[in-house]
């Protein structure tokens, strides 16, 4: 790793967590982490995945992230321990079970335990924002933490550092999302999740999230996989996104800190 210096840069502290963060949020994202851990059955079924079910699996990402979009906007401003430490096991031990239900079970359990899951990583994602002093009492730190669902970097790529891709690539196509949600549900509340502007939000992560959850089902469906391989893979998916959240927030506080242009200028600075 090298980083060009000039004057007005950031400390070299801060230029260390920005370089770890952009290791975890440009590095390969779940299927080749699920590659690495389970070997060439995992690389296969990815690509048997039955076309049949992409509309169960996708109406069952959707209503997922709704509940997920409703859980962040009703109850997660409600705890205002910013900086308490995060409760990562918790939520990974909690995951895990979920998931060992869907690996004993087999693939049909989805529809039960994705939702659940994904609410599970959305606590542990504000639990990751709080410490690094989010304010989760605005809507806009709240969607923020449902927008690392959609910050997997997909599969392993050459990052060129002169493109705008990557990370804040998807952060601007988010915003204007983001900004629509933000002012409808500071205008009108939160009873509605059905309303346009939070459905084209959850429509619009769940674009990215859904790649996730159906290389994340084709694992699962392996015959050999089982209860304990279910467990497993769902620890890998809520740590993945604990990563995420975790680099994510790292930059926003950052941000706030020292500007968001300045961060990310040193950011695009940063080789890998």
């Amino acid at each position: 790793m090298t980083v060009q210096q000039t004057d007005g840069d950031l400390s070299l502290q801060a230029l260390a967590e920005l370089r770890e963060a952009k290791e975890i949020l440009e590095h390969h994202g779940i299927a080749d982490r699920l590659t690495e851990m389970m070997g060439a059955p995992v690389t296969a079924s990815l690509k048997i995945l039955p076309s049949v079910a992409e509309k169960a699996v996708y109406d069952t990402i959707e209503k997922s992230l709704t509940i997920a979009l409703d859980v962040a906007l009703r109850t997660l401003g409600q705890d205002s321990m910013k900086s308490a430490k995060p409760r990562l096991l918790t939520h990974k031990l909690l995951a895990g079970i979920t998931g060992a239900a869907g690996g004993a079970l087999g693939g049909a359990t989805i529809a039960a335990e994705l939702p659940v899951s994904t609410v599970l990583i959305l606590r542990s994602v504000a639990d990751i924002a709080r410490s690094e002093g989010e304010d989760l009492t605005s809507v806009e730190g709240r969607l923020a933490c449902l927008e690392v669902f959609a910050l997997d970097p997909g599969k392993q790529t050459k990052i060129d550092d002169d493109t705008e891709i990557g990370y804040f690539a998807v952060r601007a196509a988010m915003a204007k999302q983001i900004r629509d949600a933000s002012q409808y549900v500071l205008k009108n509340g939160v009873s509605d999740t059905s309303a346009p502007a939070l459905v084209k939000l959850v429509a619009k992560i769940g674009e990215r999230f859904g790649l996730v959850v159906s290389e994340k089902i084709a694992a699962q469906a392996i015959p050999v996989i089982g209860a304990i391989g279910g467990a497993l893979i769902n620890s890998y998916f809520i740590d993945h996104y604990q990563d995420l959240a975790r680099a994510h927030f790292a930059i926003r506080r950052l941000e706030r800190s020292h500007g968001e242009v300045m961060v990310r200028e040193s950011y695009r600075r940063i080789t890998l």
